[in-house]
Protein backbone atom coordinates (compact mmCIF):
# COMPACT_ATOMS: atom_id res chain seq x y z
CA UNK A 1 0.00 0.00 0.00
CA UNK A 2 1.36 3.39 -1.02
CA UNK A 3 0.84 6.72 0.72
CA UNK A 4 0.43 9.32 -2.03
CA UNK A 5 0.88 13.03 -1.37
CA UNK A 6 -1.14 15.06 -3.87
CA UNK A 7 0.30 18.56 -4.32
CA UNK A 8 -2.30 20.88 -5.82
CA UNK A 9 -1.82 24.10 -7.77
CA UNK A 10 -5.19 25.71 -8.40
CA UNK A 11 -6.35 29.14 -9.54
CA UNK A 12 -10.13 28.77 -9.75
CA UNK A 13 -10.57 25.48 -7.89
CA UNK A 14 -10.61 23.05 -10.83
CA UNK A 15 -7.38 21.31 -9.89
CA UNK A 16 -8.49 21.14 -6.27
CA UNK A 17 -11.82 19.49 -7.18
CA UNK A 18 -9.98 17.06 -9.45
CA UNK A 19 -7.54 16.24 -6.63
CA UNK A 20 -10.42 15.35 -4.32
CA UNK A 21 -11.76 12.89 -6.93
CA UNK A 22 -8.26 11.47 -7.36
CA UNK A 23 -7.83 10.99 -3.61
CA UNK A 24 -11.15 9.11 -3.39
CA UNK A 25 -10.13 6.77 -6.21
CA UNK A 26 -6.69 6.18 -4.67
CA UNK A 27 -8.32 5.21 -1.38
CA UNK A 28 -10.89 2.97 -3.09
CA UNK A 29 -8.08 0.82 -4.50
CA UNK A 30 -6.42 0.45 -1.09
CA UNK A 31 -3.78 3.17 -1.00
CA UNK A 32 -3.87 6.28 1.17
CA UNK A 33 -3.81 9.85 -0.07
CA UNK A 34 -3.46 13.32 1.33
CA UNK A 35 -4.34 16.46 -0.65
CA UNK A 36 -1.95 19.35 0.06
CA UNK A 37 -2.99 22.79 -1.17
CA UNK A 38 -0.40 24.86 0.74
CA UNK A 39 2.78 22.80 0.52
CA UNK A 40 6.13 23.31 2.20
CA UNK A 41 9.53 21.99 1.23
CA UNK A 42 9.30 19.53 4.13
CA UNK A 43 6.03 18.17 2.70
CA UNK A 44 7.73 17.14 -0.54
CA UNK A 45 10.87 15.87 1.18
CA UNK A 46 8.77 13.68 3.49
CA UNK A 47 6.45 12.37 0.77
CA UNK A 48 6.97 8.76 -0.21
CA UNK A 49 4.93 9.03 -3.44
CA UNK A 50 4.32 12.35 -5.21
CA UNK A 51 1.46 13.37 -7.46
CA UNK A 52 1.38 16.94 -8.77
CA UNK A 53 -2.02 18.19 -9.97
CA UNK A 54 -1.75 21.71 -11.29
CA UNK A 55 -3.44 24.18 -13.52
CA UNK A 56 -1.40 26.81 -15.36
CA UNK A 57 -1.72 30.55 -14.97
CA UNK A 58 -0.31 33.63 -16.67
CA UNK A 59 2.35 32.79 -19.23
CA UNK A 60 2.74 29.12 -18.29
CA UNK A 61 3.26 29.89 -14.60
CA UNK A 62 2.68 27.78 -11.51
CA UNK A 63 -0.40 28.91 -9.51
CA UNK A 64 0.41 31.05 -6.48
CA UNK A 65 -0.55 28.41 -3.91
CA UNK A 66 2.07 26.02 -5.35
CA UNK A 67 4.62 28.55 -6.59
CA UNK A 68 6.36 28.83 -3.21
CA UNK A 69 7.04 25.10 -3.19
CA UNK A 70 8.28 25.18 -6.78
CA UNK A 71 10.69 28.06 -6.12
CA UNK A 72 11.91 26.51 -2.85
CA UNK A 73 12.62 23.23 -4.65
CA UNK A 74 14.31 25.05 -7.52
CA UNK A 75 16.53 27.16 -5.26
CA UNK A 76 17.51 24.55 -2.65
CA UNK A 77 17.59 21.45 -4.88
CA UNK A 78 16.53 18.85 -2.32
CA UNK A 79 17.45 15.50 -3.80
CA UNK A 80 14.36 13.33 -4.21
CA UNK A 81 16.31 10.37 -5.50
CA UNK A 82 14.09 7.49 -6.50
CA UNK A 83 10.84 8.96 -5.17
CA UNK A 84 8.05 7.92 -7.53
CA UNK A 85 6.04 10.77 -9.01
CA UNK A 86 3.37 11.65 -11.51
CA UNK A 87 2.14 14.93 -12.95
CA UNK A 88 -1.33 15.92 -14.07
CA UNK A 89 -1.13 19.24 -15.90
CA UNK A 90 -4.21 21.28 -16.71
CA UNK A 91 -4.24 24.00 -19.33
CA UNK A 92 -5.75 25.33 -22.51
CA UNK A 93 -4.03 24.55 -25.81
CA UNK A 94 -5.19 27.95 -27.14
CA UNK A 95 -2.28 29.47 -25.20
CA UNK A 96 0.22 27.75 -27.50
CA UNK A 97 3.71 27.17 -26.10
CA UNK A 98 2.63 27.90 -22.52
CA UNK A 99 0.03 25.08 -22.60
CA UNK A 100 0.32 23.10 -19.34
CA UNK A 101 3.46 25.07 -18.53
CA UNK A 102 3.17 24.62 -14.75
CA UNK A 103 2.93 20.84 -15.02
CA UNK A 104 5.77 20.68 -17.52
CA UNK A 105 7.94 22.79 -15.20
CA UNK A 106 7.24 20.52 -12.24
CA UNK A 107 7.90 17.41 -14.32
CA UNK A 108 11.27 18.76 -15.42
CA UNK A 109 12.23 19.91 -11.91
CA UNK A 110 11.31 16.59 -10.30
CA UNK A 111 13.41 14.75 -12.89
CA UNK A 112 16.31 17.15 -12.22
CA UNK A 113 16.01 16.32 -8.50
CA UNK A 114 16.25 12.63 -9.44
CA UNK A 115 12.71 11.66 -8.54
CA UNK A 116 11.48 8.70 -10.59
CA UNK A 117 8.68 9.32 -13.10
CA UNK A 118 5.93 6.71 -13.12
CA UNK A 119 4.46 6.65 -16.59
CA UNK A 120 3.93 9.78 -18.66
CA UNK A 121 2.67 13.19 -17.65
CA UNK A 122 -1.05 13.70 -18.29
CA UNK A 123 -1.89 16.96 -20.04
CA UNK A 124 -5.55 17.97 -19.97
CA UNK A 125 -6.72 20.50 -22.55
CA UNK A 126 -9.65 22.51 -21.15
CA UNK A 127 -10.68 23.57 -24.67
CA UNK A 128 -11.41 19.90 -25.45
CA UNK A 129 -12.21 18.47 -22.00
CA UNK A 130 -14.25 20.87 -19.90
CA UNK A 131 -14.56 18.16 -17.23
CA UNK A 132 -11.12 16.75 -16.43
CA UNK A 133 -12.21 13.60 -14.57
CA UNK A 134 -13.15 11.47 -17.64
CA UNK A 135 -9.61 12.02 -19.00
CA UNK A 136 -7.93 11.64 -15.61
CA UNK A 137 -9.60 8.44 -14.40
CA UNK A 138 -8.10 6.00 -16.95
CA UNK A 139 -4.67 7.66 -16.63
CA UNK A 140 -4.84 7.43 -12.82
CA UNK A 141 -5.87 3.78 -12.82
CA UNK A 142 -2.94 2.90 -15.09
CA UNK A 143 -0.54 5.08 -13.04
CA UNK A 144 -1.56 3.29 -9.86
CA UNK A 145 -0.78 -0.12 -11.40
CA UNK A 146 2.77 1.05 -12.20
CA UNK A 147 3.35 2.62 -8.77
CA UNK A 148 5.96 0.93 -6.57
CA UNK A 149 4.77 0.20 -3.05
Amino acid sequence: MAHISIFVGSVNGGAERLSDDIAKTIEQVGHTAVVITEASLDDIKNASHILIVTSTTGQGDVPSNLAGLYFAMNSTSPMLTGKPFGVIAMGDRCYGETFCGAGRSFDELLRDLQAKPVGNRLEIDASENFEPWPVTEPWLKLWLTKLPE
